[in-house]
């Protein structure tokens, strides 16, 4: 049985029905015929993404790779450009490669479509990212939709048009009708509908607007006083484009036909990036002129009138306003005097998130809680433009609000370090470091704000492979921490330390340091953050042959179980299944391997997937499966590329049992046959399929353990038994190896136990039997 990769594609499914447009629809599939690039152009409100969206959809079939939304909106910062298309795509964020090179590779053997959208204010950002992965993804194509073309060589443009009048008229029945169904087109006004649509020049986001007010107006008096607001906009300023103006007409109409609190609470939503909950809209936007009970009524009255847009996703709803909307807000919030007032609710509110689930963390609904920290990134990043004194100067939001509050950026320090689960185990590891960089150079005070942020910056250098740059933030973290008498950061500082020192390749001195980390996280009664450390701490043994290995893992798993967390569980069951892989007890390793792997179905964690993988492909590979193994192998492989590194960084130890495994599985298959299964796997690129593809190979690896009548050694056995038939006592091994005697006498006893022998003779008879060189080099 397999498992077969999947790139469905991330087009988000309509709510409404798309009207008209079709000729346009089929000339834009005919461009992407023939160009690479296309790019939707038109002012604001001319339909341009939603046209996109239909064109992409209907020519979903052409694209097995899929087709994938790329939503520019809620971007500010041109840097984030490559960051939000690679969340976008799957690409997680993690590791110490660019995140522009993982997705071009990524993308490179890919025949997809991907919808470039909302360009126009990145459009510089956007243009060097679209030629970067045309250069790098030959058949790779690209819809941009932008106010202003991208101009790169080979871009198409399509212009696209104002509706006709007919369809025009079309679009208003069918939105009038959602918001009054007794609403219908007769003789009596069916002029009156094409004066109107005329009057809107057709603009799709006008004529919805306007349908919304259908609900209270005839055709006529809808008519009359939108033609008054035209002449005053018009009037105020010739020189802007007439769409333009009719847009700006028609969004002030809407604005001024609100009831007083209505246009309140638009101001006030409007310092939300990227769509907001009724739970943030209820904490940030009460106060003068709207009370917390009323805010729900007044948001349903802003969605009826098509001013927020409602998007269900789950059991939750989640509410945006169309950009140009939020931006026309966002001006009269400033005029009346609230901007700073809000803009600090909003920091207020996000932090308040963010610290209680930083606090909540190693406890149950862990996958919801990141799933919300992922939802919210853009309010986030928002929220930590306003503490940033270094933010750009193109930056709309920052332009605004520049900080005067002293505490702005200790605020936004500690916000950023609030959310250290979100920037190193929900994929934003790029982010996170930048910001975390940025802000302690901006806070320098000698506060537990900034000893705690210096330990999230340092766990994120770590995961990007830069241990040198962790061990100096560590550094001013631990002597800020003895400063302070900051007993937490001090734990903290010695737990991170461990993990440096066993990425370094020194598990002796991981041992000692994670062990005083968890004693210390014990006094301070905080049991459960020690699941954490307690991992840690059984890998380090587990290199060491430490038989107390599977002890530790197994008490990680308790305390895990104990407190509902479920991530570091999946990477305690990693450890107990490579400590008992490393033992030669292959049924064990294959169950605590395939435990670890139900549980990432519901994280998406590409680093903690590649590792379980990678597990199962050695474990495979000792049961005989060589080309299941290989495939395996090509899985993590391809995680490993995403990720930007390999299972090398976290050690030496790790590159030498990965080294010894992939020789074996090129000498039983041959190598012909080794890459054709590597490439064969390399197709479960994502956690999702990765995981799927090894729940299945862990399946058969089981039933293979089960049957086999004398378990294999495992790499380090094959080390003794090497060494014993070159004639070595168990002394000389342990000095060659690097063990203490006690260990390789364990070894022996390994090795005798499974080849069924009863001497060392037979041992070294066996080896030079089959063939097996000998030395020290797997």
């Amino acid at each position: 049985m397999t498992v077969e990769a999947s790139g469905a594609g991330n087009l988000p499914a309509a709510l409404t029905t798309f009207i008209g447009r079709q000729c346009d629809i089929a000339e834009i599939r005919h461009l992407l015929g023939a160009a690479r690039l296309l790019t939707l152009t038109g002012p604001g409100g001319i339909g341009k993404t939603r046209l996109a969206l239909e064109a992409a959809a209907a020519a979903g079939d052409a694209f097995p790779d899929g087709v994938w939304l790329v939503d520019l909106a809620p971007v500010l910062d041109p840097k984030a450009v490559v960051g939000a298309a690679a969340a976008a795509l799957g690409v997680r964020d993690v590791g110490s490669r660019p995140v522009v090179e993982k997705l071009a590779a990524h993308l490179s053997r890919r025949h997809a479509l991907i919808v470039l959208d909302n360009c126009e204010h990145v459009v510089d950002a956007s243009a060097e990212l679209a030629q970067m992965l045309l250069s790098a993804a030959p058949r790779l194509r690209i819809l941009a939709t932008s106010r202003r073309t991208l101009r790169i060589v080979g871009e198409y443009v399509f212009d696209v048009p104002a509706l006709p009048l007919n369809e025009a008229v079309d679009l208003l029945v069918a939105r009038a009708a959602a918001v009054r169904p007794e609403f219908r087109l007769r003789d009596a006004n069916r002029d009156g509908a094409a004066r109107l649509c005329a009057a809107l020049d057709g603009l799709p986001l006008a004529i919805e607007l306007a349908a919304s007010r259908l609900r209270t107006l005839t055709i006529g008096q809808l008519t009359d006083r939108l033609e008054d607001r035209f002449a005053l906009l018009t009037s105020g300023n010739r020189t802007a484009r007439p769409r333009h103006r009719t847009l700006r007409a028609l969004i002030e109409w809407s604005y001024e036909l609100c009831s007083p609190a209505e246009r309140i609470l638009w101001n006030r939503l409007s310092v939300f990036v990227g769509g907001f909950s009724l739970e943030a809209a209820e904490h940030v936007c009460p106060g003068e002129g709207i009370a917390r009970p009323d805010v729900l009524d007044l948001l349903d009255a802003l969605i009826a009138q098509s001013v927020v847009l409602a998007v269900e996703r789950g059991d939750a709803v989640r509410y945006r306003m169309l950009e140009s909307i939020r931006e026309y807000g966002m001006h009269r919030l400033t005029e009346s005097g609230e901007e700073p007032v809000l803009r600090r609710r909003h920091c207020q509110y996000f932090l308040a998130l963010a610290k209680r689930t930083a606090d909540d963390w190693y406890g149950p609904g862990q996958e919801a809680a990141l799933a919300r920290l992922r939802t919210e990134h853009d309010n986030f990043l928002a929220a930590l433009r306003r503490g940033d004194a270094r933010a750009p100067a193109q930056d709309p939001d920052r332009a605004r609000t520049a900080a005067s509050d002293p505490g702005d950026a200790q605020t936004a320090l500690a916000l950023a370090e609030a959310l250290r689960f979100h920037w190193c185990a929900g994929g934003a590891l790029d982010d996170g470091r930048r910001w975390l960089g940025r802000l302690l150079a901006a806070s320098p005070e000698p506060t537990r704000t900034r000893a705690n942020a210096l330990v999230a910056a340092a766990w994120a250098a770590l995961l990007q492979g830069d241990p040198a740059v962790a061990d100096r933030w560590l550094d001013e973290a631990g002597t800020l921490s003895d400063q302070l008498d900051d007993q937490r950061a001090r734990a903290l500082v010695m737990g991170f330390r461990a993990m440096s020192a066993l990425f370094r390749g020194s598990p002796e001195a991981a041992v000692a340091l994670c062990e005083q980390a968890v004693d210390q996280l014990d006094a301070l009664n905080e049991t459960r953050a020690t699941v954490f450390w307690l991992f840690l701490l059984a890998v380090a043994k587990a290199q060491l042959g430490d038989p107390g290995a599977a002890q530790t893992g197994t008490q990680a798993v308790a305390v895990a179980e104990a407190h509902g967390e479920r991530l570091c569980r999946a990477y305690a069951l990693w450890a107990l299944g490579f400590d008992a892989w490393i033992r030669g007890d292959s049924d064990d390793a294959v169950r605590m391997t395939r435990a670890g792997l139900e549980i990432q179905r519901s994280f998406n964690d590409p680093i903690g997937s590649a590792m379980l993988v990678g597990l199962l492909a050695w474990i495979t590979g000792s049961c005989g499966d060589h080309r299941m193994a290989a495939r395996l192998q090509g899985a993590a492989r391809a995680l490993w590329r995403v990720i930007g590194t390999s299972i090398g960084a976290f050690g030496p130890h790790m590159s030498h049992f990965q080294t010894h495994f992939e020789k074996e599985t090129v000498e039983a298959l041959g190598p012909a046959a080794f890459e054709k299964a590597v490439t064969e796997g390399s197709r479960y690129d994502s956690p999702a399929c990765a995981v799927e593809l090894a729940l299945t190979a862990s399946a058969d690896a089981g039933r293979s353990a089960a049957a086999a009548p004398s378990r294999p050694l495992t790499p380090r056995e094959k080390e003794v038994a090497a060494l014993v038939a070159e004639g070595m006592s168990n002394r000389q091994i342990a000095s060659a190896l690097d063990l203490s005697p006690r260990t390789v006498d364990r070894h022996i006893e390994h090795i005798l136990a499974k080849l069924g022998f009863r001497s060392r003779a037979r041992v070294a008879a066996w080896w030079v039997a089959n063939h097996h060189p000998t030395g020290t080099t797997p």
